[in-house]
């Protein structure tokens, strides 16, 4: 018996699984455990949120992946994966957070049982949810196994979206025009940001028509006047002011897959400064739609950027975006290709980046980014449609 409505068809599931044990056999692994929860859903459907506890996915060279895990959420393995109960594991709440045994002992037995004991074992060493205590447990438990670096193996399976994976998107990304326009909206001086931010989450996980809203792997990122001149802060319970600009990072999330999007609003008379800068992060932001085709390379999406920069006085290195599609917190990106000037990643037809040349100057910051698809012979397709500009609102 297996779950009965998985995201997606066996069909795509089995593409998956053998595009993933093409690069296991590349790699010389007999078997591949998986603990990053964007793979695990990836490969076998299971959506919880219990990526806190020690879980992953066993993945051999031949019939279904195993997904193992503690036994309360084994059930909810049994109700989102796609494979047969047999191969949904769970282990005792005993191991749980405990300073006398651990979950890799548990996982160590199935693999010993599973004829595993003495393989060339793949882990995902650079991995927010492989920790250096279960790498250390799990290799003391299986002594005569070779433990070795896997990370992003199957991440890089993951660059080019299969048209199931871009319908998806493109839902998360009408859903990210919403949020967006919310923003927008709803952005004036007085308004609390916290209150700000409960309209952008409700509108998000609303969603559009039918298509119910999940929730994003990063939360609002919200920050204004001097706060906008560093990424990654959040907000709080201050009034917006007039006279300041506050850039919104956000997306809508459907079904884990996302289609981030970024735009920036100043309440009042922007200065000269950002008007030119505006100008110029618009006419670069072309250029480098331009240059992402199939056929050219990750480096040459942030070359044609930068030359723009350049161009007009304005300094900008540094990475300028990454992969998307399916995630889980702590981030929405998928950690393989970089659009940066050192990056040779080839882009082919159905590659989904997050393109953003964000600019982060001394007193203010503006953030104004695509959720691009590469395609075949022409330019990269933005998949949402909000204008492309400095939001006044005088």
């Amino acid at each position: 018996m297996s779950n009965s409505n998985p995201p997606f068809s066996t069909a795509e599931y089995d593409r998956r699984l053998a595009k993933t044990r093409t690069a296991m056999e590349k790699a010389g692994l007999d078997v591949l455990f998986v603990t990053d929860p964007s793979n695990q859903a990836w490969l076998t459907g299971y959506d919880g949120w219990s990526f806190y506890v020690h879980q992953g996915v066993i993945v051999t060279m031949e019939g279904e992946p195993i997904w193992w895990g503690r036994y309360m959420d084994m059930m909810g393995g049994r109700r989102t994966c796609w494979m047969h109960h047999d191969n949904i594991l769970g282990y005792g709440d005993h191991f749980v957070q405990s300073t006398e045994v651990h979950p890799m002992q548990d996982l160590a037995q199935h693999l010993t049982t599973r004829g595993f004991a003495d393989a060339r074992i793949g882990v995902e060493m650079e991995n927010y949810y492989y920790s250096a205590k279960a790498h250390a447990v799990l290799g003391a438990e299986l002594l005569n196994a070779e433990l070795v670096d896997a990370t992003a193996l199957v991440n890089w399976q993951r660059l080019v979206k299969s048209e199931d994976e871009i319908g998806f998107i493109r839902k998360a990304a009408a859903i990210s025009e919403k949020v967006v326009e919310t923003a927008i909206n709803r952005a004036a001086p007085g308004v609390r940001k916290n209150d700000l931010v409960a309209d952008i989450m409700h509108a998000g996980i609303t969603g559009v028509g039918d298509d119910w809203g999940d929730y994003p792997a990063i939360v609002p990122l919200t920050p204004s006047g001097l706060d906008a001149t560093a990424a990654h802060l959040t907000w709080n319970g201050a009034p917006m002011r007039e006279g300041e600009a506050t850039f919104f990072e956000l997306s809508g999330c459907y079904r884990r897959y996302h289609a981030p999007l970024c735009r920036t609003v100043f309440l009042g008379t922007p200065s000269d400064e950002m008007r030119r800068a505006e100008e110029a992060q618009i006419e670069g932001i072309t250029a480098g739609l331009d240059a992402a085709r199939a056929g050219n390379r990750t480096c040459d999406i942030a070359n044609a950027f930068m030359q723009v920069m350049a161009k007009h006085g304005i300094e900008r290195s540094g990475r300028m975006g990454y992969p998307i599609g399916l995630s889980y917190p702590p981030d929405w990106g998928e950690r393989t290709a970089s659009i940066r000037s050192e990056d040779k990643t080839m882009l082919e037809p159905g590659m989904v980046f997050h393109f953003m040349p964000a600019l982060w100057m001394d007193s203010w910051g503006l953030e104004t980014t695509e959720t691009i698809l590469i395609r075949e012979g022409e330019p990269a397709e933005p998949l949402c449609n909000i204008d492309r500009k400095l939001f006044v609102k005088s």
